[in-house]
Formats: structure tokens, C-alpha cells, sequence
């Protein structure tokens, strides 16, 4: 454990340090785009947060190397990456990074940014880093290679956009990220007490750095923000994120502490990702719903409704912060107490469900009818279609938000 918290420690140190010389790089380079329309911050903030969480990465990994316990999980050819983790993480951040790069300071094609989170993912699938097995009752199923690569390279690509989704208010996608870490952390420590397997030491150390980067970056990205991560961190905290759920699902889930030694793997996963996996999947279907591209930005994020309901930019972080929390770390405490299975999945589809509510349109109409809300007005409410560049009025600035600013 002292060597997990080291490991964190040392991550969040170089990226905090590392962050006032990378924000000085962005403002020279004009890395610092005029605010837009739907932007809530009010003066041009620079990007390329990302590359100060890179190098955090990489001196958490390298320092692990050096690390009795955690070195030799990280060198162990069982645990994934061949013996290569370090090697397989470096090389595969450092494309993903790369391409967040290029798209936060000269703009890319989405197709060609899609291009790049794939070949970071193929990377990790060429060092060996892959969904070997599904746990499923009484055994697992395996895969052959080519499903082994398709599965890896399908999970970090959904999660670098998830993550990527979801970055849209000052300190959002850092906090989720670093609470999903956590969770992840906690799990893993708790089934290594009753396994010796290597694998579940890596995810361990993968979250920790995780941990490390959200922890040292956002001082520095919490409201008012003084630098956002911008696609370069984002994707990469997307693609770590999912290289450690890959790990924890493959590990093998046989520990006496885990209750539900089948659901808990694939659960896990799930409970971490929850919040921008529901975001990514409502925007996929408002936009395409209108005639959209699913890339195209507009105003019907979870936390631009959290905005829209009145809370201010603080707040709404802090509530998805906690709802966030209490999801991830509720899943994992039933599974290890021992619950009814029912009421584990119960528990989840509930939790879903009031969060969709309380974000959508219609609660927030049922609340300010009457009081001069947008529709009383003639016009569409904020986040609906008819809303969003080049299409209808305008919201008010104090509502104006970005769809990814942190």
C-alpha cells in the first residue's frame, strides 16, 4: 500500500510542477482560443493541460520501475504488456497525447482524431495489453487473438470519448476521472489480499498514477480554471482509464472477499464509467436524432442541464463529483458485503434513473413554469434541439457552456 501512495504522490508532484511552464508553452504557441458562444469561461484560457499529466505519467512510471513490489508487478511477462507495461503505457500516452495535441492547437478532423485513439489503443494490444477473458458463472470464456484486439481497442476508444464527453466544466472530467480511479484502486487493493496475481497489482498501480495526475492537475483546473486539459488529457486519462479496466476485468475474480466474483469485474467497469458513458450515449442519440453529426457540439450535457437548473458552475462540478462517489464505491461496498444480487442491480438501474431525471429538460421546465422560463419566452430551452450554432436564439451568457473546456 505505502508503495501504491508513493507511487501517487510522486505523479501529483511533476504534474502540478509541471503545469505553469506547459501553461506559458500554450499561451506562446496560442494555444488560448477566443472564448465562444457557448463557453463559460470569460477570457481565453489556455489548453494543453494534458502534456503537464504526461509527464506526470511518466515519472510515475518510471519510478515505479524502481519500486520492489510494484516493479516486479509491472515486469512480470503474466501481468499483460509482456514484461513491457511501462514500455506498452509510454508509448501508446504518448500517441494519444500527441493526437490531443495536434487537435488543441491547429484542430483536427474528427475522423482523423478517431484514427489516432485507435492506433493508441492498437499499441497497447501489440505490447500484449488486452481483454483476455470474460468471467462468466463457474469458469470464463477466452478469446482467441483478433477478438482479444478488437474487445481492447473497442473499450479504450469508448472510454477515451467517454471521458472526452463528459470534460465540460471547470475540474469535471479530472474529478470524475480521479473519483473512478479510486474506485478502481479500492477494488484492486482489496481482491490482491486474497490473490497473488500480477495483473491485479497492475491495475493497482495504473489507478494510482490515475489518481496522481487528477490530483497534482486539478489546483489548477478547479473553477475559475487557470488551464484546461484540452483532447490532449482528456484522451489521455480516457485511455489509462480504460487500460485499467481492461486489466481488472481480465484478472482472475476468485477471492473470498469478492461476493460476486462473476458480476463485480464487469460491473466495476461499468459503475466507474456510468456518468460519461450516459452522457456520451444521450448525445449520440439527441444529435443523430436531429440530424447531427454525433460529434457536433451543442447544450445538453448532464452538466449543462445542472447549469440550466440553476446551479452555478461550482456546484454543478461538486454534484457530479458526489454523485459519482456514491455510485462507484456503493457497487464496490455491496458486492464485498454480500448483498442479494438484486439488490445490487437494483441499486445501479436506480441511481441511473435519477440521475437522467433530475437532469432532464422537462423537471427543470416543471420548475421555473410560470417564473419566465424559455419556453414562456417562445423559444427552445437550452440543450434542445434548435439550440447550439448557427441554429435558433442563443442562451443567455450566464448559461453559455462549453462542451469541452476543462
Amino acid at each position: 500500500m505505502r508503495e501504491y501512495l508513493l507511487l501517487a504522490l510522486v505523479t501529483a508532484a511533476v504534474t502540478y510542477l509541471l503545469v505553469p511552464p506547459v501553461r506559458i508553452f500554450a499561451l506562446r504557441i496560442g494555444a488560448a482560443p477566443e472564448v465562444r458562444d457557448r463557453d463559460v469561461h470569460k477570457v481565453p484560457t489556455p489548453r494543453l493541460g494534458g502534456l503537464a499529466m504526461f509527464g506526470g505519467m511518466a515519472a510515475g512510471l518510471l519510478f515505479a520501475q524502481h519500486l520492489p513490489y510494484v516493479g516486479v508487478a509491472l515486469a512480470d511477462p503474466q501481468a499483460g504488456g509482456g514484461g513491457q507495461t511501462v514500455t506498452a503505457l509510454l508509448v501508446a500516452g504518448g500517441l494519444i497525447t500527441l493526437t490531443g495535441f495536434l487537435d488543441d492547437w491547429l484542430g483536427m478532423d474528427a475522423f482523423v482524431k478517431l484514427g489516432g485513439q485507435v492506433a493508441s489503443a492498437g499499441l497497447l494490444v501489440y505490447f500484449g495489453m488486452v481483454l483476455q477473458w470474460l468471467p462468466v458463472p463457474g469458469s470464463v470464456v477466452s478469446f482467441d487473438m483478433s477478438t482479444q484486439a478488437v474487445l481492447t481497442i473497442m473499450v479504450v476508444v469508448v472510454t477515451i470519448n467517454a471521458v472526452n464527453f463528459v470534460d465540460g466544466l471547470d475540474g469535471l472530467a479530472a474529478g470524475i476521472v480521479g473519483i473512478g480511479a479510486l474506485a478502481t484502486f479500492t477494488y484492486s487493493i482489496a481482491l490482491s489480499w486474497g490473490s497473488q496475481e500480477s495483473r491485479i497489482n497492475v491495475t493497482a498501480a495504473i489507478a494510482a498514477i490515475l489518481i496522481g495526475m487528477c490530483l497534482g492537475f486539478l489546483p489548477h483546473n478547479f473553477n475559475p480554471a487557470k488551464i484546461f486539459m484540452g483532447d490532449t488529457g482528456a484522451m489521455l486519462l480516457g485511455m489509462l482509464l480504460g487500460t485499467s479496466l481492461i486489466t481488472i476485468t481480465s484478472t482472475n475474480p476468485l477471492s473470498d472477499l469478492n461476493k460476486f466474483p462473476v458480476i463485480l469485474p464487469l460491473l466495476l467497469p461499468f459503475a466507474v464509467l456510468v456518468l460519461p458513458l450516459a452522457d456520451l450515449i444521450m448525445a449520440v442519440v439527441r444529435r443523430t436524432s436531429v440530424g447531427l453529426s454525433p460529434f457536433a457540439p451543442d447544450r445538453g450535457h448532464l452538466h449543462h442541464r445542472l447549469l440550466d437548473l440553476g446551479h452555478s458552475q461550482r456546484r454543478s462540478v461538486l454534484i457530479m463529483y458526489a454523485w459519482t462517489f456514491l455510485f462507484s464505491f456503493l457497487v464496490v461496498g455491496l458486492a464485498i458485503g454480500g448483498v442479494p444480487l438484486y439488490v445490487l442491480l437494483l441499486t445501479v438501474v436506480l441511481a441511473i434513473a435519477i440521475l437522467i431525471a433530475l437532469t432532464r429538460p422537462s423537471w427543470r421546465r416543471g420548475r421555473r413554469g410560470g417564473r419566465g422560463g424559455a419556453h414562456a419566452a417562445g423559444r427552445p430551452a437550452p440543450g434542445e434541439p434548435g439550440v447550439g450554432p448557427g441554429m435558433g436564439t442563443a442562451p443567455p451568457a450566464s448559461q453559455r457552456a462549453s462542451a469541452s473546456t476543462s
